[in-house]
Order: structure tokens, then C-alpha cells, then sequence
């Protein structure tokens, strides 16, 4: 938890809807989601609002009737931010600012923030700088509204057009420059993962705050910052790792996440390269997450993106030890048994069984069956080496945990 003395958490409400493609139920687990990236931000949630519709309002995103409750809750409690779970047009954030007169965010924005906060190097700047000027070119006229407010007056209208066409202009040079300066770090990565040779490279994949960077931590001996908040890790971290004696590379990567903004996915294709040039991927799951099932689609769905989805994968499903399935009373006879009742015995029974020694089931944190993952990374890595340098395999004998 954070510490209360020298933290000041922001205020903020967050407004979801309810449709026929997401119920209450999964409306819930966004909102959830979109609390502790509020969280990981520097908010504190102190209201939910939602509502059922059909389909968003064009103009307000939910009906007059919700957002006047919501203008309502946040002047009564000094309310400074309001928080959308899915993206808003630039008229429904510049309708939703004049009504509700605070700012006003979308899950995009906040995503953008995280990464602006998160970023260390010079690349990950200018990757999350690249993304918000992209998010931010079709908003500017947004940002005028004080301009909007005096109209009566003369010559506002004029100066103020005249104003946003030239700060377009600002945005677009500084897109094209940052996507340059982008190119030139490109190249030189290129250069950089050109020159570690012919070793076999595997990536850390999955969504965010599953245990990539601390299983990265625990096999390759290193100190990669982790933390239980959503994208600990933007830079990706590559690291020479040996079992046994065979060496190979091994890389923690950007986590995912469900909404992904399209800013982000574009702007960070390059950082991902190291996910498209591997030869084998580690796809960590999160299985004490109630919305794991989901979390896999999601990742599945961006590898797909970038060229990644047939690569060799093995699934590591991780945080064994809080994974807690809901108990259901013995004399309860109404309650229906469903996936969150199962242990992971049963769950070795589904779908997760028919990926046979692709599944794997670990605690990085408490290191438990870590001698069987990094069995069967060897074994996988050791079989790729030796389809790539067949003459070389006589190095590299079968895995032997008394070596």
C-alpha cells in the first residue's frame, strides 16, 4: 500500500457503461481494472458511476440524466478528475469538460500518462511522447474552449482558428520528428541485437502485472525493476541467462493490456522487436486473476498484430501460490459450479491440458517448480541451437539437474 506522508492521491470518479456486448458483470472487472490504473497513476477512486445503454451517446458518452448525477457527486465532494473506461471523441471530452468543469480523462489518457511517468530512457520518451502528440492532434480544439467563451468579443473567432491550425502544424512537425529520431534508435538497436551473435533469443510476454520482470529477476540472476502496479516495466531488458551450460538470451518486455490504446501499440512496434525477432516466447499468465482466460486473448491479440502469434510458445502459468478458487458450501444445492470453482488440478483438465508440456505452472515469487521451467526451457532452447548449428549440439548434453 502507499504510504499516506508525502503522497497526496487525486481524487476521482470513474463512468463505465453497460451494454449488450459488456454486461454488468465484465463491466465490472474494466472498472476494476481501470481503478488500479487510476491507482498506479496517483488517483484514488472514490466513486463508481454506470450506466445500461444500447450504445455510448455520441455526444456525452452516458445519458443527461447519469452525467448530472455525476456533475452533482463531483462539485459536492471537490471532485478534480473524472475517469472514462473507454476512449472519448474530442466533441464528448469537450462537451463532458464544460459540464462537468473538471478534467476529464478517458482510459486512453491515462494509459499515456502511466507510460509518460513510467518511461526512464531517452526511447521509451520518445515512444510515449510520439503517442500523446498523436493522441492529441485530433483534440486540439479542445484545448480552446477559453477562446469558445468569448465570442462575443471581436476578432476572438478569427485569432483563435488561426491559433489552433498553427499549433496543428506544431504537433504534426513534432510527430514527424520524434517518428525520425524513432528511426535512428531503430537503427541502432538493429545494429545492437545484430551484434550479440547467433544466440538463442527468448521473450518474456503477457499482460501487465502477471511476473515477467520477477521471474526475469529470479532466472537470470539480476535486479530488473518489479512491482505490483501496471506497467512497472516500458523499457524492454535483455539478459544473458545459462542453464546448465548452454547460454541464451532472455528479454522482459512491455506488459499488455485489454484497451490497449492504438497510439501506444504504434509507437511501441519498435520496442517490440525483440518479441518479433525471438525464436521462442514465454507467455506468463497471472492464474490467481479471476479474468486470466481473458488476459491470454488479449496478449494473443496483439502478438497478432506483430507478426508473433506462430511462434514457439510455452505457457507459464504463474502466482500458483494466491491462486485461490471460491469455495462452494456443501449444503449449498443452488449455487451453479463454474471455472472459478476449479482447482488447478481441474484446470490441468481443460483446455490448459491439451497444451501438454507447453503449459507450465510456477510461483516466481516463491520459486516454487522453477527446477521444471528451467528444465523445459532447455530443452526447448537446447532443441533450437542444435537445428541451428547442427554440428555444435555434442556441446550442449541433455539437462541434468546434478550438474
Amino acid at each position: 500500500m502507499l504510504e499516506k506522508k508525502d503522497v497526496t492521491l487525486e481524487k476521482a470518479v470513474l463512468i463505465g457503461i453497460i451494454t449488450k456486448d459488456q454486461d454488468e458483470i465484465k463491466s465490472k472487472e474494466y472498472l476494476d481494472e481501470l481503478a488500479f490504473l487510476t491507482y498506479t497513476a496517483g488517483g484514488d477512486v472514490v466513486k463508481r458511476f454506470t450506466q445500461k445503454m444500447d450504445m455510448p451517446n455520441p455526444k456525452t458518452f452516458i445519458g443527461t440524466g447519469k452525467m448530472e448525477d455525476v456533475r452533482q457527486y463531483i462539485e459536492d465532494n471537490d471532485i478534480g478528475t473524472a475517469i472514462f473506461d473507454d476512449e472519448l471523441s474530442a466533441a464528448q471530452e469537450r462537451n463532458i469538460s464544460k459540464i462537468l468543469n473538471c478534467k476529464v480523462l478517458d482510459r486512453t489518457n491515462l494509459i499515456l500518462d502511466i507510460f509518460a511517468q513510467r518511461a526512464q530512457t531517452s526511447y521509451a520518451r520518445t515512444q510515449v511522447e510520439l503517442a500523446q502528440c498523436e493522441y492529441l492532434l485530433p483534440r486540439l480544439r479542445g484545448m480552446w474552449t477559453h477562446l469558445e467563451r468569448q465570442k462575443g468579443g471581436i476578432g476572438m473567432r478569427g485569432p483563435g482558428e488561426t491559433e489552433i491550425e498553427t499549433d496543428r502544424r506544431i504537433v504534426r512537425d513534432k510527430i514527424a520528428l520524434l517518428k525520425e529520431r524513432i528511426k535512428t534508435i531503430d537503427k541502432q538497436m538493429a545494429v545492437q541485437r545484430g551484434n550479440r551473435g547467433k544466440m538463442v533469443r527468448v521473450a518474456l510476454v503477457g499482460y501487465t502485472n502477471v511476473g515477467k520482470s520477477t521471474l526475469m529477476n529470479v532466472v537470470s540472476k539480476s535486479e530488473v525493476f518489479a512491482e505490483n502496479k501496471l506497467f512497472a516495466t516500458l523499457d524492454t531488458t535483455v539478459r544473458k541467462v545459462v542453464i546448465q551450460n548452454l547460454p541464451f538470451l532472455l528479454s522482459d518486455t512491455v506488459g499488455f493490456i485489454r484497451k490497449l490504446p492504438t497510439q501506444l501499440v504504434e509507437s511501441f512496434k519498435s520496442t517490440l522487436d525483440e518479441v518479433r525477432e525471438a525464436d521462442l516466447l514465454l507467455h506468463v499468465v497471472d492464474i490467481s486473476h479471476p479474468n486470466f482466460e481473458e488476459h491470454i486473448e488479449s496478449v494473443n491479440k496483439i502478438l497478432g498484430e506483430i507478426q508473433s502469434a506462430d511462434k514457439p510458445t510455452i505457457m507459464v502459468f504463474n502466482k500458483i501460490d494466491a491462486y485461490k478458487p471460491e469455495s462452494i458450501d456443501a449444503d449449498d444445492l443452488e449455487t451453479e459450479r463454474t471455472k472459478k470453482h476449479y482447482t488447478l488440478k481441474e484446470w490441468k483438465r481443460t483446455w490448459m491440458g491439451k497444451v501438454g508440456n507447453n503449459a507450465l505452472f510456477i510461483s516466481a515469487l516463491n520459486k516454487q517448480n522453477l527446477e521444471d521451467f528451467k528444465k523445459r526451457v532447455y530443452d526447448e532452447v537446447r532443441e533450437i541451437h542444435v537445428t541451428r548449428f547442427p554440428y555444435n549440439h555434442f556441446l550442449y548434453p541433455d539437462y541434468d539437474e546434478t550438474i
